[in-house]
């Protein structure tokens, strides 16, 4: 059921999108000066349990996640393209945090907008309710498919298989919100994808305080610009990103204190890389705060093994001080 937005959270939100003129360079452009078509397939995602929003998409051009993705933790995500305008993306976000259902949020957009059966999106709110909008006029094969947590759409696409093997693959897959964003993105390929071929993919996931320190919400933003095999870089770059997220939450949990906390993010970090000198670097520390001193000690003798550099790293920094003057530790930064 779509909810009734108060009528004083979508003045205000009118206010500010109707009145910039129609001439604005998001609202039109000159006949015959309309960009390249954004041919691509994308799926925008909400994981119910942790939160995450996110985006993943693919396509022949360049540079794709540079132009579709946008997403904002706690308010939403967007992905919008074909002949696309991409202010949809910062618009549609402010007028979910205003307080608009993806459907309001979609109709407005629209409404202001020169050429609005040209241009293809999919909105999902943080509470998991979702659009999906196809132009008459985009370039066939184009559609969607939309659901709780989620909205996939694609133009210039080998056929309507694309976007229904996405959607399957993406309701079956366990997993993070990232594992589910990918497996549709590759399920979309097997099914020919875009018509033209391959050239970019990249994907976003956000979530409060999930960034470097806790300052941003980007917990995941990785991009393959323009690669042969864009969906296998991506995966290999996922795989890192992901490590890196848990290594972020687990860090910026050890920076305020909150040890017991930040000790199972580490574990999974070093879990996903156990091969990281830096990450089991990070891991004694964790392990030392939370009060495991051997652990600590083994997590240490495996980082200087792997990076003999990180002695003399190990020999100064306060986060070991506890350490010194243990004989193993003394005997592992000599």
């Amino acid at each position: 059921m779509i909810q009734t937005v108060p009528r004083t959270m979508m003045a205000a939100a009118m206010t500010v999108l109707l009145l910039i003129p129609v001439g604005s360079s998001f609202a039109q452009r000159a006949p015959g000066t309309m960009p390249p078509v954004v041919a691509t397939f994308s799926i925008v995602g909400r994981d119910s349990v942790t939160g995450e929003m996110g985006v993943a998409v693919a396509s022949r051009f360049f540079a794709v996640g540079s132009v579709v993705p946008w997403a904002k933790a706690d308010v939403g995500a967007v992905a919008t393209q074909s002949f696309m305008n991409t202010s949809f993306g910062w618009r549609g976000l402010d007028l979910l945090a205003a307080g608009a259902s993806p459907e309001e949020a979609a109709a407005i957009l629209l409404r202001t907008d020169t050429d609005p059966q040209k241009r293809q999106f999919g909105i999902v709110a943080s509470d998991g309710r979702s659009v999906t909008y196809t132009g008459a006029d985009c370039v066939p094969w184009a559609g969607g498919r939309s659901g709780e947590n989620y909205a996939i759409q694609g133009n210039i696409l080998t056929g309507e298989a694309v976007v229904d093997a996405m959607e399957r693959a993406f309701l079956a897959t366990t997993g993070t919100l990232a594992d589910r964003l990918y497996a549709a993105l590759v399920a979309g390929d097997s099914k020919g994808g875009d018509s033209r071929g391959k050239q970019s993919a990249a994907m976003i996931v956000v979530k409060k305080n999930a960034g470097y320190g806790g300052y941003t919400d980007r917990a995941i933003d990785i991009r393959v610009d323009d690669n042969p095999d864009p969906f296998k870089e991506l995966g290999r770059l996922l795989k890192y990103a992901q490590m890196n997220y848990a290594w972020n939450e687990a860090w910026t949990a050890f920076t305020d204190k909150s040890f017991d906390r930040a000790l199972p993010l580490m574990e999974r970090t070093a879990s996903l890389a156990p091969q990281n000198p830096e990450v089991l670097y990070d891991l004694a520390v964790i392990r030392l705060a939370a009060g495991k001193r051997a652990e600590s000690l083994s997590a240490l003798s495996d980082a200087v093994r792997l990076n003999p550099k990180l002695k003399k790293q190990a020999a100064g920094d306060n986060d070991l001080r506890a350490l010194r003057g243990d004989a193993a530790f003394e005997a592992l930064v000599k």
